[in-house]
């Protein structure tokens, strides 16, 4: 089952990366009455506050997965669920709805002009970019990834321990003849290797 891990650990990391490079990418573009029509692109991280810190809480989960045991896999799988739930839910009201309120930081550090009602009379035109689009691809690759993990997390081998095994318990080399680095592993070990 290394396949799946990898599998749930490359989705995981990858939207992660994508919710990052989405949070610094234009999601808004708003057209002020100001007189002079202007216009001002509202990043992801402006317009749904929390994709940058959850989009590296994602890329984090995924980087951990790689490495965790059988009761941190369930941990981290139910993690990722909740912040695809969180970031999604989020991402759909700014597609559906494109609330004023997702532009009021840029506008009001454009203008000066703070409060939700005051800066909803500048605003004259929103539209949205594709970036809120494959941001929320990207939250349903981490869901499916984060049940994947917690679907199959039970049959995962576990790389870290597999790897410190000897070769005796590994079972893999119990034809090959004994040799001076096993005379010193042995040693190493507290046994006597002239026995």
């Amino acid at each position: 089952m290394r396949r799946a891990r990898s599998t749930a650990v490359l989705a995981m990391l990858l939207a992660g990366a994508i919710g990052v490079i989405a949070s610094t990418q234009t999601w808004i573009e708003v057209t002020l009455d100001d007189g002079a029509q202007q216009t001002l692109a509202v990043p992801g991280a402006d317009a749904l506050p929390v994709l940058t810190p959850l989009s590296l809480a994602a890329l984090a989960l995924g980087a951990a997965l790689s490495i965790v045991g059988p009761v941190m896999r369930y941990v981290f799988g139910a993690l990722g669920l909740l912040i695809a739930a969180f970031m999604g839910v989020g991402t759909v009201q700014m597609i559906v709805a494109t609330p004023v309120a997702a532009t009021a930081a840029t506008v009001t550090e454009a203008t000066g002009i703070s409060g939700t009602d005051a800066v909803a009379s500048l605003v004259t035109d929103m539209s949205l970019t594709p970036w809120p689009v494959v941001t929320l691809l990207a939250q349903i690759v981490l869901a499916a990834a984060a049940a994947f993990t917690l679907a199959t997390a039970h049959r995962w081998t576990s790389g870290a321990s597999r790897k410190y095994r000897t070769a005796a318990e590994a079972g893999g080399d119990a034809g090959r003849p004994h040799d001076a680095i096993d005379s010193w592993d042995d040693l190493s070990r507290g046994d006597d290797p002239t026995a």
